[in-house]
């Protein structure tokens, strides 16, 4: 009996510290104070940078995205979003694996996969983190209001939806269940 419950205290200990090390902060913050959007730059899925100075004067949607998850046919309406406000919306995906492992594939199993089932034409970035020690400097901005002056945001689940003004201002955070095409989000192009 004592035996179980000394291995069951280390079980509980094991599963806190494990827990605790997901959910830290990035190792190094890219600001320790506000900084604008358009600082930022991300390498593609091809390995080429994105720029997001060259997106000013359009609304970005940024949606960290899976292959194997519940939410992943919100690709098809995520590509429609896209091409019905092509004049004022950039969309850029977000791969990320960090949600039960739903996406395990090399960026050209995730490049095949968007194109093939879903006709993807919009931005796909490399496969990053968007939480923990390891997040990635867009995600930090994108959920930290320290660096960008306007809300935290918690990265829940795939598919959580972050809206970038036109003039590179954080305006809202949208939860994996509200669908791309749903008027919540679609009322800031109209």
């Amino acid at each position: 009996m004592r035996i179980l419950i000394v291995l069951i205290i280390i079980l509980i200990a094991s599963a806190m510290v494990a827990f605790r090390s997901r959910w830290q902060k990035p190792k190094q913050m890219i600001a320790s104070q506000e900084m604008s959007f358009y600082d930022l730059s991300i390498n593609s899925i091809d390995g080429e940078k994105i720029n997001f100075n060259d997106f000013k004067g359009k609304y970005v949607l940024c949606v960290n995205v899976a292959s194997k998850c519940g939410y992943t046919p919100q690709y098809q309406d995520l590509q429609k979003l896209s091409e019905q406000y092509k004049d004022k919306l950039i969309i850029v995906g977000f791969p990320c694996n960090q949600f039960m492992g739903q996406e395990p594939g090399s960026p050209e199993e995730i490049q095949t996969f968007c194109s093939k089932n879903y006709g993807v034409t919009f931005q796909i970035t490399e496969k990053i983190d968007v939480k923990g020690k390891d997040q990635h400097p867009v995600y930090q901005w994108l959920t930290m209001k320290q660096i960008n002056g306007v809300s935290d945001a918690s990265i829940s689940w795939n598919f959580n939806k972050i809206l970038i003004s036109p003039e590179g201002k954080w305006m809202q955070h949208f939860g994996s269940a509200v669908k791309p095409l749903s008027e919540e989000l679609t009322k800031f192009m109209e």
